[in-house]
């Protein structure tokens, strides 16, 4: 018996019934699988902002297959608009608001399946760890990506590019007037940013992990397919229920370990290390277990695809490349094939049946013949990090991989990038941002315009930047994040101070403050660890109970 089914029957649930049918629903319409529709929809965020029209295709293909489709309204905040503010605090955490507001949702409407409707950063694992803790029947459909603009200091523009042009400005490389007209220009049509950020790799990771209609990562938002993909999905929610096909079924360590494959090889956002964290979690998987997973992952995965911020070419060509059944076509014979994929077949018969376009081997190479031999993700750990950080290797050039240099230490994103637009920030120094962790920003901010400062004031070829905070997938420039553990739980990272020497060696790696451990011991003794912010609300619920970067910095009840 459907779960629906359960809490529909007469006469002991003629309430609910009735519930339903003051809305409009017909006796006929409750006979059928009750799929819900989470949509992520609002008028805040470009990456959603065509979900509502989606989903009624996603409607259209529910009725044709024989379900009945209920749509409701979920939270998606816009990582763009909270950039270098107060309000990035808050999108991290909007992670877990997401997964347990599907959730109770869904479990209290004894829901028989769920369509997940989101594009963005935070928005996309939410979905998915909602998706893996209910264990029913599931499908993520993403808005799609959004066109470049017009091309800017070598590349088609994107909204990252304005943070860019804004150092240019600083400089006296653009005027105003050039910089108000990309302003302009820059994102011309909705959907997830169109550049291989967060959003849409967590998006192309979802694909890799089966949670997704092959293809439909990548097809861009304003296309006419995306709205095909939209009725095909409402479709094969219902084949699901039918066929009791689960997300339990589909997320499983062999596809975790797709994604993780998925993400190096394509040289995605650092972020989709936290979050493919997060998402194993709801399945069993540690943190330490993920970390582990990573390194040895990362050593014998090549990078294939280069695109933005790694190459000129933006999502749509990523898209016309052959996107993510190319990849893992490419890929075939490092991934686990047999695993189950939301079409109701397995990752290899999805490859065989998929119609490809002619591959563009500009953008995605071959395992034979890769752009490196190692993947775009990196982990390193010494003993400025002892549980480990994070770095991106597809995006930092090569003679900057191993980097030496004087810290100049801010306890803060505001501070760090003052000193970079006043020209305090000079060739040779490592910026250290700290306290801004899970625990003690709170809600582990991006340090997206810090990074993108120094490659307006072009320093960023001779200077590198580590934080206990997060980066945007856009940054490039030598770096390294998630830095565990964060500072405000008393990590390696609160006793650096400035002029210390601080090695970021990626081919070993290894990450190393050039202090021996007696100075480190007095520092301790005299330092005071900065406390979080005493806060109310829901942050304040977030700070208390965060755990470290190296376990997905999810909410952990045990802490105190």
């Amino acid at each position: 018996m459907r779960r629906s089914e359960a809490i529909l029957q007469r006469p002991d649930f003629n309430f609910n019934r009735a519930v339903y049918k003051s809305m409009g629903f017909s006796d006929t319409d409750l006979e059928k699988p009750i799929i819900g529709i989470a949509n992520t929809w609002s008028e805040l965020c470009p990456g959603s902002y065509n979900l509502r029209k989606l989903a009624e295709s996603v409607k259209y293909g529910i009725y044709a297959a024989g379900g009945t489709p209920v749509e409701f309204g979920v939270t998606g905040v816009c990582d763009g608009t909270a950039q270098g503010n107060e309000g990035m605090k808050f999108v991290l955490p909007s992670r877990e608001l997401i997964a347990n507001d599907v959730e109770v949702m869904v479990q209290a409407h004894r829901l028989d399946g769920i369509v997940l409707m989101g594009s963005c950063d935070k928005i996309v694992p939410g979905l998915l760890m909602a998706a893996a803790r209910l264990k029913l029947p599931a499908i993520l459909l993403p808005g799609g990506p959004m066109l470049g603009g017009p091309v800017f200091d070598g590349r088609k523009a994107d909204l990252t590019s304005l943070s860019e042009g804004n150092g240019m400005l600083k400089a006296g490389k653009i005027t105003e007037e050039e910089l108000v007209r990309l302003e302009d220009t820059c994102g011309p049509t909705y959907g997830s940013c169109s550049f291989y950020g967060t959003a849409n790799t967590m998006c192309c990771l979802s694909e890799s992990l089966g949670m997704t209609l092959p293809g439909g990562a990548l097809i861009p938002a304003v296309y006419a397919e995306r709205t095909r993909l939209a009725y095909q999905t409402g479709e094969k929610i219902v084949e699901l229920v039918n066929r009791n096909i689960t997300a339990g079924d589909v997320l499983t360590a062999a596809s975790i370990e797709n994604g993780i494959r998925v993400l190096n090889a394509t040289g995605g956002s650092t972020n989709g290390v936290l979050h493919l964290t997060a998402i194993a979690k709801e399945i069993g998987i540690s943190g330490a277990e993920m970390t582990d997973k990573f390194k040895t992952v990362g050593k014998d995965t090549p990078l294939i695809v280069k695109v933005n911020p790694a190459a000129r070419y933006d999502m749509e060509d990523f898209y016309l490349a052959g996107g993510i059944p190319q990849v893992m076509k490419e890929l075939k014979p490092l991934l686990n094939m047999d695993v189950m994929t939301v079409t109701g077949k397995t990752a290899a018969e999805n490859i065989e049946s998929y119609p490809y376009i002619p591959v563009d081997r500009t953008i995605i190479k071959t395992i034979d013949e890769p752009f490196s031999e190692f993947g775009g993700i990196a982990i390193l750990e010494g003993n400025l990090a002892p549980e480990g950080c994070i770095t991106k290797p597809s995006a930092i050039a090569p003679d900057m991989r191993c980097f030496t240099g004087k810290a100049r230490v801010f306890d803060g994103e505001e501070a760090a990038e003052e000193a970079i637009l006043s020209g305090k920030i000079v060739p040779g120094n490592v910026v250290v941002i700290r306290y801004e962790g899970p625990k003690g920003g709170p809600g582990m901010r991006e340090m997206f315009k810090a990074m993108k400062y120094l490659y307006g004031v072009g320093l960023s070829a001779a200077t590198a930047l580590i934080t206990d905070g997060r980066f945007s997938g856009t940054n490039n420039g030598c770096f390294a994040g998630h830095i565990s553990p964060e500072a405000a739980e008393g990590g390696p990272i609160a006793y650096v101070e400035d002029d210390d020497e601080i090695t970021i060696d990626i081919p070993h790696g290894k990450i190393t403050l050039h202090v021996d451990e007696n100075t480190m011991d007095l520092r301790r003794e005299k330092s005071l660890i900065r406390k979080p912010p005493a806060l109310d609300g829901y942050l304040g619920l977030y700070s208390r109970f965060a755990s470290s970067a190296s376990k997905g910095a999810v909410l952990d009840w045990s802490r105190k």
